[in-house]
């Protein structure tokens, strides 16, 4: 019985009050916030467009290699213009130490090319027009909503994201889909664009895959799966 009963409060089951978990949920934001003030995308850009090309290059790639390639492919190619114009080949070597390179290079030129076609050359501002967009989920679409526009839509729930929330009790999903359901019913709309950027920084430094560090963690007392490991 008294393993059920942990089981539940983990995952923030029937035992766990729904204003109760929201409370949580809120209390744990506005700790994680004083503590990364700088929570923002580590990708470099100087555009949307250019953070929208940064996002398709960080598939399965860290955001430090994404911007070592970028500070040269941005040398080269800075415009919708420029990505639809280049040989597959030529860019495909341009961001080779990205990983997928084939894939990316495609998808990154059919990208611009719809831009060019369908959105004069600006990337779109709505989620069911980013989606469309060759390279570009609902993950990446998040990103370029938030980080570009300031505009919250959804929540960007990558490895991070899905591992701290179910360790935080916040969803039982198994999907990024659902995974993020369940945290935007928990937060408020305004806080939304915040939430990947603070989880990524502390799920990278404190709260690891492996060995989660949790004497060290600010939210050991809050978090239900704190000292489990």
């Amino acid at each position: 019985m008294a393993r059920m009963e942990s089981k539940n409060k983990k995952l923030g089951g029937s035992s766990e009050a729904k204003n109760a978990l929201v409370e949580r949920a809120g209390k744990a934001l506005a700790i994680l916030k004083r503590l990364y003030p700088c929570h923002g995308t580590a990708l470099k850009h100087g555009s949307v467009f250019q953070l929208s090309v940064a996002v398709i290059l960080s598939a399965q790639c860290t955001d430090a290699m994404v911007n070592i390639v970028a500070r040269e492919l941005f040398k080269k190619l800075k415009s919708p213009e420029d990505f639809a114009a280049v040989p597959q080949g030529e860019l495909e070597k341009l961001i080779y130490s990205t990983g997928f390179y084939r894939a990316k290079a495609k998808n990154l030129r059919a990208m611009a090319k719809a831009l060019l076609e369908k959105h004069d050359g600006t990337v779109p501002k709505t989620m069911g027009e980013l989606v469309k967009l060759h390279g570009i989920g609902r993950k990446t679409a998040n990103i370029i909503l938030s980080e570009g526009y300031g505009i919250a839509e959804g929540i960007a729930v990558d490895t991070h994201v899905k591992r701290l929330s179910v360790r935080l009790g916040f969803s039982r999903g198994k999907t990024p889909e659902r995974i993020e359901r369940d945290l935007m019913a928990l937060l408020p709309k305004k806080d939304w664009g915040e939430v990947n950027g603070l989880l990524i920084m502390h799920g990278r430094g404190v709260c690891t895959a492996r060995k989660p560090k949790c004497a060290e963690c600010v939210l050991n007392r809050i978090c239900p799966s704190a000292f489990m490991f």
